[in-house]
């Protein structure tokens, strides 16, 4: 990991990270809304403006996924509106349900500001990238995708990583151009472990 020290969480930091998602899942199914957090109620690193992903499964499927590739917002106000918009915005999915609440396993990914990867082909581009390490955001004129590193679990190969990842952002799998931009960043990446 290439996060600096004081980004890389306590057991402490990330409980509490994983109870606010939680309490804002909770909020979200009681009042409609997301739970409001006021960031300097909580320790130093946890008021920090860091981008995240909240990811919500179930019995091993996918539930939800919401989550912002640049800084925003301190961590634990994005962990809030993230968790939330998992269970009820994400676009794939019905809102949640309060039955749905109870086996929810909460996956929390806190990500290292993105850099730029500089490449001259493909093959180039595939020679740099770091499975199981890297998530990559991929941009191409308005059109943009991101794969965690996480999703290297159901995608191992380098070349089938990358080319689902230009078919998430709307392009074909064989897709190439010279405008082509990549982006790495890591995850420190933590869950309630319930299912």
């Amino acid at each position: 990991m290439n996060l600096t020290p004081h980004a890389q969480y306590s057991t402490a930091e990330r409980a509490t990270l994983l109870e606010i998602a939680a309490a804002s899942i909770k909020h979200g199914l009681e009042q409609g809304t997301p739970l409001r957090v006021t960031a300097s109620d909580y320790p130093a690193d946890l008021q920090q403006h860091r981008a995240c992903f909240v990811t919500l499964s179930q019995g091993g499927a996918l539930r939800g996924c919401i989550g912002h590739l640049e800084a925003q917002a301190p961590i634990v106000e994005d962990v809030a509106e993230n968790a939330y918009a998992a269970a009820f915005r994400d676009p794939r999915f019905p809102p949640l349900t309060e039955r749905e609440a109870d086996n929810l396993e909460i996956h929390i990914s806190v990500l290292t500001p993105a850099e730029a990867i500089a490449f001259e082909s493909e093959q180039e581009l595939i020679g740099k990238i770091r499975p199981a390490v890297d998530g990559l955001i991929l941009v191409e004129g308005q059109r943009r995708g991101t794969f965690l590193p996480s999703v290297w679990e159901s995608l191992p190969e380098t070349r089938n990583f990358l080319s689902h990842l230009k078919q998430k952002a709307g392009l074909p799998a064989n897709y190439w151009s010279s405008t082509l931009e990549v982006y790495r960043y890591e995850t420190e990446s933590f869950s309630n472990g319930s299912s």
